[in-house]
């Protein structure tokens, strides 16, 4: 496979994912609990199985949240593999608001190459290889890059405001993440805040919706690594914020650092 046919395989496997996704969430499903306090569904486990398949045909390793705990020892030596997160948001997934994503990313050497993001309720794709894209309402496999570009809209999308938003969570706003906000409004004339769950975060600053997205709170690899790899594509940065260099993958401790989405 080359790497359209990576792109290709991602994006089909991750609409069998929401596919998956969506037969759980028009049910009246139940929630478990890990062992992180983090909730649990039958749609994560249905999701990763089906990702899991999907992703065979490629013969890369794969990373996922629902997958078995792999030692660093196992992993370390992995130039090349899929990060997944089969459902994005289970917070936002059991209060069924709609905001929750299926992601896939390409980790090449400690890098977010390529990404896929689908929003299973909406069915807006997002995905990117050096360039990133937006196609609204996508829920059909395919089988050429050609049509798929066909469809897409490259991001960022003009947008016509003056005012300087900042993404947030409807589930986590830290007093760091306050203070971020208060410093803009010393610098700008208007600023406005828009709250999304899961990684839609990353695709609001990727898509030109939004100039921020501030993560002071914990967050997992798998929860950044497809939004990194599509914001990174639309000219966005996706940095460290102690070390304010890009973010790294595939560390001994998969915890990311708070971080900051920007496209300053």
């Amino acid at each position: 496979m080359n790497r359209e046919d990576w792109l290709i395989q991602i994006i089909n496997t991750a609409l069998k994912g929401g596919e998956e996704i969506l037969e759980v969430y028009n049910s009246d499903f139940s929630v478990e609990t890990k062992d992180d306090k983090s909730p649990l569904t039958e749609a994560d486990k249905k999701a990763h199985l089906a990702i899991i398949k999907g992703l065979e045909a490629t013969l890369l390793p794969v990373l996922s949240e629902e997958g078995k705990k792999m030692d660093f020892s196992e992993r370390k030596d992995w130039k090349r593999f899929w990060m997944v997160d089969p459902l994005d948001g289970t917070k936002e997934f059991v209060k069924r608001n709609g905001e929750f994503t299926v992601n896939i990313a390409l980790i090449e050497n400690g890098k977010a190459t390529m990404g896929v993001i689908y929003v299973p309720v909406t069915k807006d794709l997002y995905f990117a290889d050096k360039l990133a894209y937006k196609i609204k309402g996508f829920d059909e496999p395919t089988v050429s890059i050609n049509k798929l570009l066909g469809r897409a809209k490259q991001l960022p999308i003009s947008q016509k405001r003056t005012n300087y938003i900042v993404v947030g969570s409807r589930s986590h706003m830290s007093k760091e993440t306050e203070a971020f906000i208060n410093m803009q409004k010393e610098s700008h004339s208007e600023v406005d805040i828009l709250s999304k769950g899961s990684s839609l975060k990353l695709c609001m600053v990727a898509e030109g919706a939004a100039d921020a997205y501030p993560r002071f709170a914990p967050t997992m690899e798998w929860d950044t690594a497809a939004g990194q790899a599509i914001a990174n594509a639309s000219g966005a940065k996706v940095i460290n914020w102690e070390t304010k260099k890009s973010m790294e993958y595939n560390k001994e401790n998969l915890l990311n650092s708070w971080f900051l989405v920007s496209r300053d």
